[in-house]
């Protein structure tokens, strides 16, 4: 199984709410950056926090691929979510690859949880951040790290 974890591109400061924080002009290039590594890729599903910026981040990766499979939004992909809840609502998708599109602390979190078995060594994950995961089974410890890429500095 393959799974990519891509934190959300940067966000605006200000907003009504941090859910309602949306992608800077910055954020949007940072995403078209690292999209360029899944061009080819046969992703199967694009799974998003509802949180605007990841929705958005979301949107700019599928429009980019021209993918059109499922993109669907799931409410325990928030900043604050839970990696081994993660790991348990992952059980229900088929095998194959997956997207992830996420924030901090959780991405990090969950980056580390699948590699190391534990969430003490999270990912460094900045904005738009995407990582590449591979194993047989989606489960903690289970995943080797094949890629680790980050957007350019401007």
């Amino acid at each position: 199984m393959r799974l990519w974890l891509l934190r959300h591109g940067e966000a605006e400061l200000q907003a009504p709410s941090d859910a309602e924080r949306a992608l800077t002009a910055h954020g949007r290039e940072e995403v078209a950056q690292v999209t360029v590594q899944l061009q080819g890729r046969p992703l199967a599903t694009i799974l998003a926090s509802p949180y605007a910026r990841a929705q958005q981040t979301a949107a700019l990766v599928r429009d980019a691929l021209g993918f059109a499979g499922p993109l669907l939004t799931v409410p325990w992909l928030t900043p604050d979510g839970d990696p081994r809840q993660v790991l348990a609502q992952l059980d229900r998708y088929d095998a194959g690859e997956l997207l992830l599109v996420s924030h901090q602390p959780l991405v990090g979190a969950l980056g580390g949880l699948l590699i190391h078995g534990h969430r003490q060594q999270p990912l460094p994950m900045q904005t738009a951040s995407l990582a590449e995961l591979d194993g047989e089974l989606l489960a903690a410890g289970s995943m080797d790290l094949l890629a680790l890429v980050h957007p350019r500095p401007d």
